[in-house]
């Protein structure tokens, strides 16, 4: 387990960047925040598919972005709503912390300690080669791992509310990263994971 102080903290040992900033909200709220995702906006429970089955996701979603920046993962296609007032003030600030431009963000809710995410990697086409995800946290407390592909070795933080994690392009390809289940109580949590994807390319 990593502690943390209140300065931004490298979480990994080598191969690839996962900075953890445990508060980048200023003096805003998070509850009033959290309060404004979560009544507007458009959660959906999409079903992915894996080793060839299908199966609900564990949590809810939604995308939201600039036109034109649809994005597709574990077989299920995103389809971009527009950006709110409220997700694009976010935008600007894990913008302006991670140094990188976005033009999207996928929004996951976990409703309680129930709900995960599974180990993978942000590595779809549309992100490039040398993706930068920033990946903001509001409600409750969790854990979140990341794994080493090769050697297996595993950091694990616990990520506040109001905290900002920046994962380099080089973490994707050689860590792969998952929120566990809780089996103790835990209040609902909103992860917002900033990203900058390739305009679909429109046929003429």
């Amino acid at each position: 387990m990593t502690l943390l102080g209140d300065e931004p903290t490298e979480l990994l040992p080598c191969d690839g960047s996962a900075v953890l900033h445990p508060w980048v909200l200023g003096d805003q709220p998070w509850e009033t925040l959290m309060a404004r995702l979560v009544s507007g906006t458009n959660w959906e429970q999409r079903s992915i598919t894996v080793f060839g089955r299908e199966h609900p996701q564990p949590r809810l979603i939604a995308w939201h972005g600039d036109p034109g920046s649809e994005y597709t993962y574990s077989n299920v296609r995103m389809h971009v709503s527009p950006w709110t007032d409220t997700l694009r003030e976010l935008r600007d600030i894990c913008a302006m912390v991670a140094g990188s431009p976005f033009n999207s963000v996928l929004l996951n809710l976990y409703r309680d300690g129930n709900d995960t995410m599974g180990w993978h990697r942000d590595n779809e086409p549309e992100l490039g080669t040398e993706p930068v995800i920033a990946s903001l946290s509001l409600g409750g407390t969790r854990r979140f791992r990341l794994r080493h592909r090769r050697t297996r070795e595993s950091v694990d933080v616990d990520l506040g509310p109001g905290s900002l994690l920046v994962m380099s392009g080089l973490s994707q390809t050689c860590w792969e990263h998952c929120v566990p289940r809780r089996a103790r109580v835990v209040g609902p949590r909103i992860n917002l994971t900033f990203r900058n994807v390739r305009p679909v390319q429109k046929r003429g």
